[in-house]
């Protein structure tokens, strides 16, 4: 009986595990990899950018401004990439209700109704934002989906 027990405690936690879901997070080698994929994109358009990577929650992960790009756009990246993850749609679905009349966007904490904000969602689940300020908002998005891209590449 005394050997019964523990192995018996053993398999109750086992199948305790087994129920518990698995979550994906952004790792350190996830975040190089989008951040090459968004620097080499950027320098292909010739642009100068910051780059902003946050988590579900809206933690900042990763932060880097362009030589070139203005101070301004530190700020501007991580509020694209809050809104993304936070609101788990791109930022520029609040600027296209925002032109569209809707006022209530300007009252979301942590909304930024401008286009260049990302989700990153892999397998269905939101594992953070990606952020990108310092050229035209569509380039900025586009900078952004390279980088969504090349994660979803190499992870798939």
């Amino acid at each position: 009986m005394r050997i019964l027990a523990p192995l018996l405690l053993v398999c109750s936690f086992t199948a305790m595990a087994e129920d518990l879901p698995t979550k994906k997070f952004l790792s350190l080698a996830a975040i190089k990899t989008m951040v090459a994929a968004a620097e080499g994109e950027a320098q292909k358009r010739n642009v100068q950018v910051t780059i902003c990577i946050v988590d579900e929650s809206g933690n900042l992960l990763f932060l880097q401004k362009a030589d070139g790009a203005t101070m301004n756009t530190i700020e501007f990246a991580q509020k694209k990439a809050r809104h993304a993850s936070k609101f788990r749609s791109p930022s520029k679905n609040a600027a296209d209700n925002l032109a569209k009349g809707n006022l209530q966007v300007l009252a979301f904490p942590d909304g930024f109704p401008n286009q260049g904000g990302l989700p990153i969602k892999m397998g269905g689940q939101i594992l953070g934002g990606i952020g990108v300020s310092g050229a035209p908002s569509e380039v900025d998005e586009a900078i952004g989906q390279v980088a969504i891209d090349a994660l979803l590449e190499k992870y798939k």
